[in-house]
């Protein structure tokens, strides 16, 4: 029991390890992401590259890298039980449901996402309304002084969850086909091309894993197809969480209604998936390192 007790554990620092690598590759983008997305005054005129520009410039190169603190501590516990939930609800579904082939992915990976997000969806507000945040603007002084904030000012710990339906509506997609495009890649990849595609695990020979450039590759996939199904909910998301920090926040309490007020404002191509070009460059290189290093930790923690 010792050995499955650790396999828990080990489980855990596997997944919250690869989150923490993939989002610290891709943070200056979310950083940029966010102040696009919700139309920053300071930047609303500047395009992505722009913004990137100018960000250093105002705010110092750590400007970039604003939030990111608050949203390791959201990252690790995010991936680690984004990735032991889906192998265990994989399990689940296999067993108790009688569900195989590609579809029990899809519905692990949907349950997995969902299950990461409500455990650590308070942070991921407190993170955007720091990242929000413009150099001699400030509002909120750290991490916890924005949680007393939201927690006294918002309606206590509801506070901590606005925007959490399209969250959820948004996450249950991306995460379940994220998990089934790159878990049917990497099985038929083996199955087909075993020899040019796979190599023996580090820690158990009998096992196939991908070579890491075509884990790579096969995450990055996974990335941009979860990516173009779930965005409009993204930007949803976002409006709803700054809610009381924009504008037109009125006429943003629902799902609907603000789905409907940014289709309405801005159409499809401005308004809905506004940012979408940055959100591959950001995810695609995310969802490959993800992948890969969660692969790499499985050998490395002896998980195969």
């Amino acid at each position: 029991a010792a050995r499955r007790d650790f396999y828990w554990l080990r489980s855990f620092i596997a997944g919250g390890v690869a989150g923490c690598c993939a989002k610290t590759t891709t943070a200056p983008l979310d950083r940029v992401k966010i102040l696009l997305q919700a139309h920053n005054h300071h930047y609303k005129h500047l395009g992505v590259f722009s913004t990137l520009c100018a960000v250093p410039k105002k705010e110092g190169y750590l400007g970039l890298y604003k939030g990111n603190g608050a949203m390791m501590i959201r990252i690790f516990p995010y991936g680690a039980i984004q990735f032991m939930a889906f192998d265990q609800y994989k399990k689940v579904i296999k067993k108790q449901l009688g569900i195989s082939g590609h579809v029990h992915r899809l519905m692990a990976g949907s349950m997995a996402g969902i299950t990461a997000v409500i455990c650590t969806y308070p942070l991921d507000m407190v993170r955007v309304r720091l990242a929000f945040q413009v150099k001699g603007e400030h509002k909120y002084m750290g991490i916890i002084h924005a949680f007393k904030m939201i927690y006294t000012k918002e309606g206590g710990v509801s506070g901590f969850y606005r925007g959490l339906m399209p969250t959820v509506v948004g996450m249950a997609p991306y995460a379940g086909f994220s998990f089934f495009t790159f878990g049917t890649l990497k099985s038929i990849g083996l199955a087909q091309a075993p020899n040019l595609l796979g190599r023996p695990s580090l820690d158990n020979p009998d096992v196939l894993v991908l070579k890491t450039h075509v884990n790579l590759l096969c995450g990055g996939i996974a990335g941009a197809i979860a990516q173009t199904i779930s965005y409009p909910l993204d930007v949803t998301r976002r409006r709803m969480q700054l809610g009381a920090v924009l504008p037109d926040s009125e006429k943003c309490l629902t799902m609907v209604q603000t789905l409907k007020y940014v289709y309405q404002q801005h159409g499809i191509r401005r308004g809905l998936y506004r940012g979408l070009s940055l959100n591959y460059i950001r995810c695609i290189p995310s969802q490959a390192v993800a992948f890969t290093t969660y692969e790499l930790m499985k050998q490395f923690l002896h998980l195969n």
